[in-house]
């Protein structure tokens, strides 16, 4: 277990140089963060995006450089306060629910990478998961009457479907990349 930690904490899984990792993590962490500025609507475009610059990020930096990028896609959602309209400070109960799905996205692809699996189960399993952490607590707050109704396709379909996107645009990217420096 401790091996497992450590691998993922403190390494990435391609080499890169400290200035090559921290220019990218400068790219990642100001998508992640403006984009919903930036782009506002649909929120498919913005879920995209930024499960894009997740998995590049789970992909290029170490474990420990990926907590901003989970944390701050949500934090510029809500201070750009567009995509929910009216209801975007409810966001704030489902935060801890996001970031810790953002978490699994993003270290399940890792794990999984780390484990030489097929690059589509790297991306389907993680997706499939950060859905589910994400609708099933919608679903309960929906449910007791803390969130609207509209809550419940934002955090279930298309939170699956940015995540697949997005997973998959970051792969086609890891590739090129992989190509264009062979």
């Amino acid at each position: 277990m401790y091996e497992f930690i450590k691998k993922t904490y403190r390494g990435s899984l391609y080499g890169l140089t400290a200035v090559e990792e921290n220019i990218h993590f400068t790219i990642y962490v100001l998508a992640s963060f403006f984009v919903p500025f930036l782009l506002s609507h649909p929120q498919i475009v913005v879920g995209v995006v930024v499960n894009t610059a997740l998995i590049l990020g789970a992909t290029y930096l170490k474990g420990y450089k990926m907590l901003p990028l989970i944390l701050l896609p949500s934090l510029g959602v809500l201070a750009a306060g567009l995509i929910f309209g009216p209801f975007t400070p409810l966001l704030l109960y489902m935060m801890p629910f996001i970031w810790l799905g953002n978490a699994a996205y993003a270290y399940g692809y890792k794990f999984m990478m780390q484990k030489k699996n097929n690059r589509l189960l790297c991306v389907a399993i993680p997706s499939l998961l950060k859905a589910a952490l994400l609708f099933l607590p919608a679903l309960v707050l929906v449910k007791i009457g803390v969130l609207p109704v509209l809550f419940l396709t934002a955090m279930g379909l298309i939170q699956l479907a940015t995540a697949l996107i997005g997973g998959t645009a970051a792969s086609v990217i890891v590739e090129m990349r992989n190509r264009v420096t062979a």
